[in-house]
């Protein structure tokens, strides 16, 4: 391990480097050296220079070396943009990716005694920081910053996917890159399907608010209304409709050990109830708000009893149909979906890019797991907006932001984020990421831009790019 006087000359070559520059400069501490030390390594994309520092000096996270490159992978390291408070045994910094707009709050803490081993890094996304704000331009200037920023990620290998953006309903941007299928030298198209992970969250938060339009359910209403079997009976008596639709049930995730062990045997939503229903609350409802994966599966349930019909066929019929959404559907896994593209991952260390068929659930819930299109999801965006699929009072409360979720900057609606930039452009969607999958609709109706990304690489490669496009477009 770094004696102080090593780590005190390495921060003192990083100050003189600093100068010469005219890059940020840290404070000279322990944790500080430590912090700079760690950027270096994590930079450098060197595995075995890596895996050393951390066994020097931070040895509980180097059994985590493949997951830590892979990350490294993802991001393209990170550039030190800011420093915060940096005493002798905790020093924080502001961060941003190198391969994309994201930023970051980094702390890191230390062994106040020698050799100042490393007890801890905190590294979380942040909005951007008002004094590093991207400076809007032209719509033509923008789409060409997005073309080009696209080819760079496809030619990195960071993007394999579509990408539209359209202006007042009708596209003025459209991409395609990588391969549908690597095997079958298959290569994306503008329609190819894509699995989108949580964006379906957004089609059952509408399917809800159409039953709530046409008085078949009430928002304030339990659970257990609906439900009327459910087993755990705080759930059914305590947590609202509204809860669910804002992740503030306290219901919890189903993903994790139990789901992989019952992976291909959860064949309905009904399956996910009698896995998880005897699952106590985690908190106490409406107290705090926390992603519920399994919030949204119950809803898909409500519908089902609140309409009569089958979730899948209500939303098939009442919002696709409506909404000339003719590629997006929820199919299992073993029936053939001949434009659907194979989704490739990373994730789990592997290393290599690979199939995720061994993550897949047997088919996409209510919660998330379908597949859609750039065009759907357009065709998505201009039904709201034209009230095809709700009036206009049902389709704000649908969403507009209800609930501050944690990093700040946004809020969560009814199945939709709600995000103003710091310059006033608001946008509302969501996202969806698992290993394999990414997507993102950005909806922005003072602007009337709608950007849609879908990726068949592991996140952010397609929430990166719509971040890029959506922060350089012109506010009107």
């Amino acid at each position: 391990m770094k004696t102080s006087t090593e780590l005190r000359l390495a921060a003192l070559i990083l100050l003189l480097s600093g100068c010469l520059t005219g890059q940020v400069q840290l404070a000279d501490t322990p944790a500080a050296h430590q912090l700079s030390g760690w950027l270096t390594a994590f930079n450098s994309g060197d595995k075995a220079a890596f895996l050393a520092f951390l066994k020097k000096n931070y040895p509980a996270r180097a059994a985590d070396i493949d997951n830590a490159m892979d990350f490294r992978e993802q991001t393209g390291g990170f550039d030190l943009k800011q420093t915060g408070d940096c005493a002798a045994a905790s020093c924080s910094a502001i961060v941003q990716e190198r391969d994309s707009d994201q930023f970051a709050r980094i702390v890191v803490e230390v062994d106040p005694a020698e050799p100042h081993a490393i007890k801890g890094i905190d590294l979380r996304a942040i909005p951007r920081p008002a004094d590093f704000a991207i400076t809007r331009i032209t719509e033509a200037e923008a789409l060409k910053a997005f073309h080009g920023y696209l080819e760079q990620a496809a030619a990195a290998g960071r993007f394999s996917g579509a990408a539209l953006v359209a202006k007042n309903g009708k596209p003025v941007f459209t991409a395609v890159y990588g391969m549908a299928d690597r095997d079958k030298k298959i290569p994306n198209q503008l329609g190819t399907q894509f699995r989108i992970g949580s964006m379906n969250k957004m089609f059952t938060a509408t399917a809800v608010l159409q039953l709530v339009q046409a008085g078949k359910i009430n928002l304030t209403d339990p659970l257990g209304k609906y439900l009327t079997d459910y087993p755990n009976k705080d759930v059914a008596s305590k947590v609202t409709i509204h809860h669910l639709l804002t992740h503030t049930g306290g219901t919890g995730d189903f993903f994790g050990p139990e789901f992989d062990k019952h992976r291909l045997d959860l064949r309905t939503l009904q399956d996910y109830v009698k896995l998880y229903g005897e699952r106590d609350l985690a908190f106490e409802p409406g107290s705090r708000w926390d992603y519920s994966n399994y919030g949204f599966l119950l809803l898909g349930l409500v519908v089902q009893k609140a309409s009569g019909q089958d979730y899948y066929d209500y939303v098939r019929e009442h919002i696709f149909k409506r909404a000339g959404m003719n590629s997006t559907d929820s199919l299992p896994e073993d029936q053939p979906v001949p434009g659907r593209s194979v989704g490739y991952t990373k994730r789990e260390g592997s290393g290599e890019w690979r199939p995720n068929v061994d993550t897949l659930p047997y088919r996409g819930t209510s919660a998330g797991g379908g597949y859609s299109t750039v065009e759907d999801l357009l065709a998505f965006a201009n039904a709201l907006e034209n009230h095809k699929l709700l009036d206009a009072k049902n389709v704000d409360l649908l969403t507009t932001g209800k609930v501050e979720t944690p990093g700040g900057g946004s809020k969560y609606g009814y199945g939709f984020g709600d995000e103003t930039s710091a310059d006033g452009v608001r946008c509302f969607g969501h996202g969806g990421g698992a290993p394999g999958m990414n997507g993102d609709l950005k909806i922005c109706p003072q602007s009337g831009y709608v950007i849609a990304v879908l990726a068949n690489l592991d996140p952010q490669a397609a929430g990166h790019a719509s971040d890029f496009i959506t922060a350089r477009l012109p506010k009107q």
